[in-house]
Order: C-alpha cells, then structure tokens, then sequence
C-alpha cells in the first residue's frame, strides 16, 4: 500500500486513490483560509487544492493542466490539483500560503 507524508502524517491507501479525499479523511489541512467553505468540492474547477506532490501518481488530467495554467496557477509551478490526482504509489505533499495555494510561502511539508 503506498504511503503519503503530508502535514507530519503518514498516511496508507490503495493505489488508485483520490489524494484529495486520503487528505481530508485524514485531517490535513488541505484548504488554506476562506477556501474550507468556498471550492468545487473535488470537480477540479477552482484550484484551491493545488499541492506540490513528489512521487508517483496519475499524468495530469484535463482538468488538472487546464486549471492550473490558469492565473492565479501558471504550469511552471509543477502544482497538483489534489482533486484530480491518484496515488500510485508513496509521496510527498506540501501545501503552499495563498487562497489557490499559490504563494512562494509553505504551509506545511510532508514532515509537518
């Protein structure tokens, strides 16, 4: 089972498993301020998800190229939407300042 290090946690799933739901089932702060009450809920629309991942997981999706080359996003960022992305096998997560998660700022890492 792969493990994700995120906030200090590791945490198991299956392979194949939303990052964004293995995340918020296990706490992790995934939304940074105002964006707990306001994002699409998981449809990869509204970028507050985004997370640096290091490790194996799916190719961008559609969703995920399209909104994050979107502003405040921009591709050269190297940022996951956590919503579009599956886990395939152990990573690393973290989780930068700003409502998109955008900032240059870390919030947390995966040691925390």
């Amino acid at each position: 089972m792969p493990k994700v290090l995120a906030q200090g946690k590791t945490i198991e799933c299956k392979v194949g498993a939303n990052l964004r739901k293995v995340l918020l089932q296990n706490h992790i702060d995934l939304y940074n301020g105002g964006a707990l009450v306001i994002n699409c809920r998981g449809i990869g629309s509204c970028g507050t998800c985004a997370v640096l991942v290091e490790g194996e997981v799916n190719e961008p999706n559609w969703r995920d190229k399209t909104r994050c080359s979107l502003p405040p996003h921009s591709p050269g960022n190297n940022l996951r939407l956590a919503c579009q992305t599956q886990v395939l096998g152990d990573l690393k997560v973290t989780k930068y300042d700003g409502f998109w998660g955008q900032n240059p700022q870390i919030v947390w890492t995966s040691e925390g």
